[in-house]
C-alpha cells in the first residue's frame, strides 16, 4: 500500500497534525482556521496562498482516502476536522511529529527536523529522530520516509516523506535555517495574529450558542 497526495492535501494533513499537537484546545480546526494555518508565512515552504474552495478539496480528498473526518461539535455552528492518520496506521507522537514537519517544509536532515519538532514533541536526541526515521521507513504499510542521495555540496543528507508531492528546500535556504532563526516577518505575524482572533472567535460563537440553549429552557 502507497499513497500519492497532492501537494495541497499533504499541506492540509500537516497542518492538522501540527494545530493538533500545538494548540489542542483549538483543535479540531475549523475551516477558516485551516486556511489560515495553510498558509502561514513561518515555519511553511513553499509559501502558499490557499483560498477555501482549495483546502475544501484537499479536505474532501483526505476524507475519501479515510484521513480525515468531517466533525460537528454539539453547540458549534461550523464543520470542524481533524485527521485520523495515527490511528489508521499505527503511529505514535514522535513519527506523526516528524511526518507533519516534513509535510510542512520538504526535505530535512536529522538536525533540522530535530530543531522544528520540538513545539511538537520534545527528542531528547538526534539518535531519537534518527531511530523515528527508521521506524517511518520501515513501516508494514509501506516506506513512508526515505534518505536522499548526498548531492553535491552538502554537508548532510536529507530525508524525505514518501505520501505524494515533495518540494525541496533550496540548499542555500535549508543551510540558512540551521545557522540562524530570523525573526518572523510582519505578514508572518500578521497572520499567526489572524488565524489566533479566527479561532478566538469560533470560541465565543460556540459559548453563544450554548447560552442560547440554555436561555431557551427557561423561556
Amino acid at each position: 500500500m502507497s499513497l500519492n497526495l497532492t501537494s495541497a492535501e499533504i499541506r492540509v494533513l500537516g497542518c492538522l497534525i501540527e494545530k493538533e499537537r500545538t494548540t489542542p484546545e483549538q483543535y479540531p480546526l475549523s475551516l477558516n482556521s485551516l486556511r489560515l494555518a495553510c498558509n502561514q508565512k513561518t515555519s511553511r515552504h513553499p509559501v502558499v496562498d490557499y483560498d477555501e474552495d482549495e483546502v475544501t478539496m484537499a479536505l474532501e480528498g483526505l476524507r475519501d482516502q479515510g484521513l480525515v473526518y468531517f466533525v460537528r461539535q454539539s453547540g458549534a455552528r461550523v464543520t470542524k476536522f481533524r485527521h485520523d492518520l495515527a490511528d489508521k496506521f499505527s503511529l505514535d507522537a514522535r513519527e506523526t511529529s516528524v511526518l507533519a514537519v516534513l509535510f510542512l517544509r520538504g526535505p530535512q536532515t536529522v538536525g533540522e527536523l530535530r530543531t522544528r519538532t520540538e513545539r511538537l514533541y520534545g527528542f531528547p536526541s538526534l539518535e531519537a529522530i534518527e531511530e523515528t526515521l527508521r521506524a517511518l521507513a520501515e513501516t508494514a504499510d509501506w516506506p513512508m520516509v526515505r534518505e536522499q542521495p548526498r548531492r553535491m555540496g552538502q554537508k548532510e543528507t536529507r530525508f524525505e516523506h514518501l505520501w505524494g508531492d515533495v518540494v525541496e528546500q533550496p540548499a542555500e535556504e535549508a543551510e540558512e535555517a540551521v545557522i540562524s532563526s530570523p525573526r518572523p516577518s510582519r505578514d508572518a505575524e500578521v497572520s499567526e495574529l489572524k488565524e489566533e482572533v479566527a479561532a478566538l472567535r469560533e470560541q465565543v460563537q460556540a459559548l453563544e450558542a450554548r447560552f442560547s440553549a440554555f436561555e431557551s429552557q427557561f423561556q
